[in-house]
């Protein structure tokens, strides 16, 4: 089998893990190239495969569909990223990683001590938010770090 045999999007999905929802949607958002057959069928060359492992490690670690998109147009037209273009990328979003590893620390820490005191709501956590002068600066769990506030749409 070559790298350019072409493959159904019910081969690319069963070898990706992708549902073929996911694997439309990236063609939409032009981070897979497919061809069609005369009957309009969809056909993606075997390469796409290391594409979407490429794309599911830069999800997995938070990077949003934009930021994706940019990394992968950085690329030579249609080619498929190697390991050095996933070693010099990652290197970008490596601070990302420590500052998610910070933030999860820093919620670890503090559900601990917040569920000590048994109140379970900030409202009324004379500790933490007395008087709930929390609610001045928005909707939200204000106090978590910024970067787990995101929402998921967010890219988390």
């Amino acid at each position: 089998m070559e790298t350019t045999d072409l493959l159904t999007i019910g081969e690319v999905a069963h070898r990706s893990g992708f549902p073929q929802s996911a694997l439309r949607y990236y063609e939409r958002e032009g981070l897979l190239k497919t061809t069609r057959t005369s009957g309009g069928q969809r056909r993606y060359e075997r390469s796409a495969l290391r594409r979407l492992a490429f794309i599911r490690a830069a999800r997995t670690i938070g990077v949003g569909l934009d930021e994706l998109r940019e990394a992968l147009d950085e690329l030579p037209e249609g080619r498929t990223p190697t390991k050095a273009d996933w070693s010099r990328l990652s290197k970008k979003w490596r601070g990302r990683l420590d500052e998610q590893i910070q933030a999860l620390v820093a919620l670890r820490d503090g559900l601990d001590s917040c569920i000590g005191c048994g109140c379970l709501s900030l409202k009324r956590c004379r500790l933490y938010n007395p008087e709930d002068r929390v609610s001045e600066l928005g909707p939200g769990a204000r106090l978590l770090p910024p970067l787990l506030r995101r929402t998921p749409a967010e890219g988390v």
